[in-house]
């Protein structure tokens, strides 16, 4: 996919890399995108309201055409990691071994334990789901996906967050996901919960069949700021006006890019950046809930392949 010629002067942080991966899922957000008219809750049940949470009722200003909203999936909209329960299905499917899964539930098991995104589990994931898509096509796993989000995420979606979504919507302003996810799996999402689109990480395909590459880096840190800042300017978009919603310090490039920064379910290190610079901070998991929801979904898994204390055995002999 060749880079876009569009995008506006970025920051020195960003890498050749996280440019290309942002421009490469800006393009491929909007040829997924859904029509403004289709941009509304689909699921059957209605989404909680918000009223009584916003405490800054002019926001978001109805009507502002100029304004968007981009939200963080994994732990910000869905509890747990959408990579992790997209391989759960794969393996129910018989796409790869028994230790593969086992990798599987211990990252997930990190990822809820340790409530932050780890560059080295992240990128262990991502290259295991790299070799097992390989060879496949992209029509054929897009079909599986519809399958596994039902299976697998539609229960975990956090209502507060998807609530705040559908106040973008109801105000008539257009609402991406950002994900490090693949862009196939995060589209889904966004169009099962009927949200416009999602900027995700794009695997390059060839002929329609993966080719086991990424097109530049996986969509995280810095890249997600360039896929929303080239997003933005593809679209028109003020970013002064638009509003940006994560759990993870890692997002603090993005959250930073808008007018409208919210940590959501937010981590020690991004709680402590959000409180100093004022940013406005929603948290769903409280008290025994927390707990709950976290624990159980990865022990479960485990239990799948062989026990969460045997993925937990594997990565210490790994050490």
């Amino acid at each position: 996919m060749a880079a876009l010629g569009w995008l506006t002067p970025r920051r020195r942080s960003a890498t050749a890399r996280s440019v290309l991966a942002g421009e490469a899922a800006a393009e491929a957000a909007r040829k997924s995108a859904l029509p403004a008219d289709e941009s509304a809750l689909t699921e059957d049940t209605a989404a909680p309201t918000v009223a009584e949470e916003t405490a800054e009722p002019a926001f978001p200003v109805a009507g502002d055409d100029r304004a968007a909203a981009f939200f963080d999936l994994d732990n910000t909209v869905m509890q747990g990691a959408a990579l992790f329960h997209f391989g759960r299905g794969l393996y129910k499917r018989k796409f790869f071994q028994r230790r593969e899964l086992t990798r599987f539930a211990w990252q997930q098991a990190w990822f809820r334990l340790a409530g932050v995104e780890d560059p080295e589990h992240m990128q262990d994931a991502r290259d295991s789901a790299l070799s097992i898509v390989k060879g496949h096509r992209v029509a054929e796993l897009m079909s599986i996906g519809e399958e596994i989000y039902d299976e697998y995420m539609a229960d975990r979606i956090w209502p507060g967050t998807r609530a705040l979504a559908q106040a973008h919507l109801d105000a008539g302003q257009k609402v991406w996901l950002v994900t490090a996810a693949p862009v196939e799996t995060a589209t889904i999402i966004a169009r099962r919960l009927g949200l416009t689109g999602a900027l995700g990480t794009v695997a390059e395909s060839v002929d329609g069949v993966y080719t086991g590459r990424l097109v530049g880096e996986p969509l995280h840190g810095p890249a997600k700021a360039e896929a929303v800042r080239a997003l933005a300017v593809a679209e028109g978009l003020d970013l002064e006006r638009c509003a940006a919603y994560s759990d993870s310090h890692n997002d603090i490039p993005m959250l930073s890019l808008v007018g409208h920064p919210y940590a959501i379910n937010p981590d020690a290190k991004l709680r402590k950046h959000a409180r100093a610079l004022d940013w406005r901070l929603r948290d769903y998991r409280t008290g025994r809930k927390a707990a709950k929801v976290g624990i159980p979904a990865a022990a479960g898994v485990g239990a799948l392949a062989g026990g969460t204390a045997a993925a937990v055995a594997l990565h210490r002999r790994r050490r």
